[in-house]
Formats: structure tokens, sequence, C-alpha cells
């Protein structure tokens, strides 16, 4: 099993120190899983222009294969504007619509005010359903007050992160024995 985790902004500490946790706890726990973390401050990725997803090269090319590889995505976003930022709505734009079928994608969202706590129900989730993905219900929303020095500070927001993470993993298995199950009946 592959899960990719997303550090969906190209600036700011938060978002970035949520992720590494996630996927600290990810690793802890599951072992046997491959994680990989894709900080999109650390690519260059041009906006889209509607090319299919294969003709990308450098940065971008090597993001949109590991996202097509992976069996589970862990979005991680903060709210800028009320609005997710450019620079993780561009990753879905150069995706094929069909990019997220199969796939479990689950939610870290970090924000300024408890006032941005639907953006993901809003903007994230009608996205991620579009492109056809199996979305983990809850998530984690965080709140400036939740971190102190780069550090996670509120202990219940680390306990819905490990569950998050459980969630992610089961749900990843759950559905993956599903299209087993109906595969197998085939017989070919």
């Amino acid at each position: 099993m592959k899960i990719v985790g997303i550090s969906g902004s190209r600036i700011g500490t938060k978002t970035k120190t949520a992720m590494g946790y996630t996927l600290h706890v990810l690793k802890e726990n599951y072992s046997e899983v491959e994680t990989k973390l894709i900080d999109l401050a650390d690519y260059e990725i041009p906006f889209s222009d509607g090319r299919h997803y294969l003709e990308y090269e450098g940065d971008t090319g090597e993001i949109l294969q590991v996202i097509m590889e992976a069996d589970a995505l862990i979005i991680g976003t903060p709210i800028f504007q009320a609005s997710i930022p450019a620079s993780l709505k561009n990753i879905f734009d150069h995706l094929p619509v069909n990019a997220l079928q199969d796939k479990v994608v689950s939610m870290v969202i970090t924000a300024g005010s408890a006032k941005h706590y639907l953006i993901a129900e809003q903007q994230l989730k009608p996205i991620l359903g579009y492109m056809k993905a199996q979305i983990v219900q809850t998530y984690v929303f965080m709140e400036e007050k939740d971190f102190y020095n780069q550090q996670i500070i509120n202990d219940d927001v680390v306990f819905r992160i490990e569950r998050l993470v459980e969630d992610t993993v089961t749900l990843t298995e759950t559905y993956a024995n599903i299209r087993q199950t109906k595969e197998a009946k085939y017989g070919f």
C-alpha cells in the first residue's frame, strides 16, 4: 500500500508541520505502508495548460506520477482568504477527471480562524468527489492556537490525527478487498 501526503501550500509552516506529524504517525503505526510527503514548497509547478498528465516532465511529471500510483492520499491544506491555495488547486487541474478513482483521500486542514471550518466541506470535498475519490468523511481541522514553535500542542488534535491515519489505512484496505472480490467474480 502506498500513501502519499501532500502539503498543499508554497508558504507557511503549520500545514507542513501537521503533515510531517501525520506521516510520522503513519510510519510509526503502519511500517509496512510505503509513504511519501510531497511538500509543494519544494517544487516548481507551472499552471496547468490542459495537456495530458503524462506529457509533463520535471517536478510536475514527478508529482503527478506519484499521485497516480498512490493507493491513498492525505491532503494537507491551509485556508487562505476562505479558500484552498492555488498551488493545491493547480495540482488537481493537472490531473485527469478520474485520477482519484479507487483512491481513499483524507484531509488535514489548518486555518487561522474557526470561521474557515466549512471550507473543506464546501470546496475541497466537492472537488475530490468530482474526481471520484473515496473520501474519509471526518477530517482534522486545526487553528493557530493548536501550534507553538512549529509543534502541535493540542492533545485532541494529536488524537484526531492518529484516528485519521487509522481510518485512512482501514478504508484503503477495505476498498482494495472489495475491488478484489468484485474482480474475482469475473474469473479471468
